[in-house]
């Protein structure tokens, strides 16, 4: 695995472990609704640079998915992807941030979120991990 691909997932697991610190905690529950898209952000660009599919500026899972669901060993649930996406993209002024259409994430939101992004960043772990056997 390439050295840049690894920080994008050390990069990755900090943030899921921010989740874990906060994921009991409904006031937090926009906090780590984000915390769980970056990380699935950032897992996705750990598989753009490993298979140097080229520099993709952007933060929308959408489009990180699309450039990487041929490298992928498992589909996606894009529906759950579309509304984390939402999380991030629509949401960046302090009174909208972390909204969901319904308002603030419940606390069941965020622990889906959280497991999701887990889920992804452990796929995609394992699958580059076996790139340098």
């Amino acid at each position: 695995m390439k050295p840049v691909t690894n920080e994008w997932l050390t990069l990755a697991n900090m943030d899921l472990a921010s989740c874990r610190k906060m994921r009991d905690d409904n006031f937090l529950t926009s906090i780590v609704s984000f915390h769980a898209q970056q990380a699935v952000e950032k897992s996705f660009k750990a598989i753009i640079e490993e298979f140097e599919i080229g520099f993709i500026r952007t933060h929308d899972l959408l489009k990180l998915h699309q450039a990487v669901k041929n490298y992928l060993e498992s589909a996606i649930d894009v529906e759950m992807l579309t509304e984390l996406n939402e999380l991030y993209i629509s949401t960046r002024y302090p009174g909208e941030f972390g909204l969901l259409p319904n308002g603030k994430p419940a606390i069941e939101d965020a622990e889906r979120f959280y497991e999701f992004a887990l889920d992804i960043f452990t796929t995609v772990q394992v699958m580059l991990s076996h790139r340098d056997d």
